[in-house]
């Protein structure tokens, strides 16, 4: 599998180190109880898609970038990628 890294090319798939679902760029506060509920379940609660699927990959062997990645979870096909912190300030994030 080669993933399209937004910056360098196509890049070999054993360059990266696969995190998990890209909602993990929306973590919630954990200030209050009824957040920290939610916290909770950011971090051990996690759907088993088929299909289209967002997933964050940690290019470990290479820039050291992360990039959020469209992914079919069928079939493995790389739809698309993007840089981590490009996705994050486009929703108004300053990670």
């Amino acid at each position: 599998m080669r993933i399209p890294h937004p910056l360098l090319g196509l890049r070999d798939l054993r360059e990266f180190t696969y995190l998990g679902d890209a909602a993990l760029i929306d973590r919630p506060e954990a200030t209050a109880d009824e957040d920290k509920a939610a916290l909770n379940a950011h971090v051990f609660l996690r759907d088993n898609p088929a299909g289209t699927h967002r997933e964050l990959w940690y290019h470990e062997y290479g820039d050291r970038s992360w990039l959020v990645v469209t992914r079919d979870t069928r079939t493995h096909e790389i739809l698309g990628a993007e840089l981590a912190r490009d996705v994050a300030l486009a929703a108004g994030r300053d990670r």
